[in-house]
């Protein structure tokens, strides 16, 4: 439980670090010299693409090299880059800043570090876990980023960053046990042929869409809120939200796991988001928009604990950071294109169209999602861990997806759809004979 608290702790402050800029860093990047309205643009969207583009090598790279190491690798670029945006004077020394930062994707290497110290049975209330501090991180960094930039100007906010991400090295080296060693058998799976699987292929195009969504409604609702029904009181929606949303988070990761309703869950926060897409194309009334940006909230939350838990067990052990890089690249190309796609609507005062556009689109996803096989079929049979089998004779068994060897038990993955629990009981009494 403890290394999975850090685990949180780092991915919420990395977290942290990217929102506590945001609320302001428009407003004072445009006082750097050589600044303009473009570069401006880039730099609060640089740090989501080279996030999205360095996932996937950092996932690998945490495979081959292990977690820890690659974690500090990543820690290390972004404190360089968060003292780099500290000192520049110009917008040209920050985007450099911005990049670096962005650059240490380490978000895939932490989930799968909780993924190796968490059974899977358990790993949604893990995935709550972390997602419940970087909606902490998300609230802290709303109240604390207006407040130290007045004081203390925007440089004070990377410092902090700088400082946040140090602890956290400290942390990962002193309060997160070592890395459970894997023993396997499994063969090495091509980027590609990864990506075309069925079921991490639909993980990967939903964390596109949910983060698609997510930055077109951020767009949308300060606009329409304030421009539309001239309510400034932006804090009282998203607090309330935020409240709603927890209690959700909470539901979603006990009962994804505990009542295998992950597919269910997911269903129902697709539903959510075209219930309030839709009132927020189609009503004019300022209750009814709040109602919207809570439910939109409530669906969020209901997938954000479960999604990383979901995707994690569509992949073979040895291959989880690299199809959690793929999985997080995919979420932060829907938050870069949803930057994109609104930026561009918002110019031609498009806003209704893009709402109708997107519920059009999540009804797509909707029913593609039917498609996923449920997570909850996929069950382990844990051994003792000094049970000699042979784990390739073990893999040849229909409906075994893979077998290997951690800190704790010698693990046998099956699909209970073709194969009972009791029929591989047998089956491997008789491995273990021979």
């Amino acid at each position: 439980m403890r290394s999975i608290l850090v685990l949180s702790f780092i991915v919420a402050s990395r977290f942290f670090g990217l929102f506590i800029v945001l609320p302001v860093l428009s407003l004072y990047a445009l006082k750097l010299e050589n600044a303009n309205d473009f570069l401006v643009g880039l730099l609060v969207g640089v740090y989501a693409l080279m996030q999205m583009i360095f996932q996937v090598p950092f996932g690998m790279l945490s495979d081959k090299i292990g977690r820890k190491k690659t974690m500090l690798l990543g820690l290390v670029l972004f404190i360089i880059g968060s003292l780099i945006c500290s000192f520049a004077n110009d917008i040209y020394t920050m985007l450099l800043g911005r990049i670096l930062q962005g650059s240490g994707a380490i978000g895939a290497v932490a989930s799968a570090m909780i993924s190796d110290f968490v059974s899977e049975e358990k790993r949604g209330k893990a995935m709550a876990m972390m997602g419940g501090f970087i909606g902490i991180a998300f609230a802290l960094s709303m109240v604390l980023a207006p407040i130290m930039s007045e004081r203390f100007g925007l440089s004070s906010l990377f410092d902090l960053s700088a400082v946040l991400s140090l602890l956290c090295i400290i942390l990962l080296y002193t309060a997160v046990p070592k890395e459970p060693k894997i023993t396997h058998e499994n063969s090495k799976t091509p980027l590609l042929n990864l990506l075309k699987e069925k079921n991490l292929a639909l993980m990967n195009a939903t964390n596109f869409m949910q983060k698609m969504l997510m930055s077109i409604a951020f767009l949308l609702i300060p606009i329409i809120l304030v421009e539309h029904f001239h309510y400034e009181k932006l804090w009282l929606v998203y607090t309330a939200s935020m409240l709603v949303g927890f209690v959700a988070m909470g539901l979603a990761g006990a009962l994804g796991e505990k009542r295998g309703l992950a597919k269910h869950i997911l269903l129902a926060g697709v539903a959510f988001f075209i219930v309030s897409y839709i009132l927020f194309a189609f009503f004019n009334h300022l209750a009814i928009f709040i109602a919207a940006v809570v439910i939109f909230f409530l669906g969020f939350n209901l997938h954000e604990p479960i999604m990383q838990s979901c995707a994690s067990k569509f992949c073979k052990v040895s291959e989880k950071g690299k199809a959690l890089g793929a999985f997080n690249a995919f979420g932060y190309a829907g938050s870069f294109s949803g930057g994109v796609i609104g930026g561009i609507f918002l110019h031609f005062d498009m806003l209704k169209f893009l709402a109708f556009l997107m519920i059009v689109l999540a009804l797509f996803w909707l029913f593609s999602l039917f498609f996923l096989k449920n997570p909850f079929e996929l069950k382990n049979l844990y051994l003792p861990l000094e049970t000699r089998a042979d784990l390739n004779e073990i893999l040849q068994i229909k409906g075994v997806l893979e077998s290997y060897k951690n800190h704790q038990h010698l693990v046998v993955k099956f699909d209970k759809a073709q194969l009972s629990q009791k029929k591989l009981e047998g089956l491997m009494s008789k491995i273990i004979a021979h």
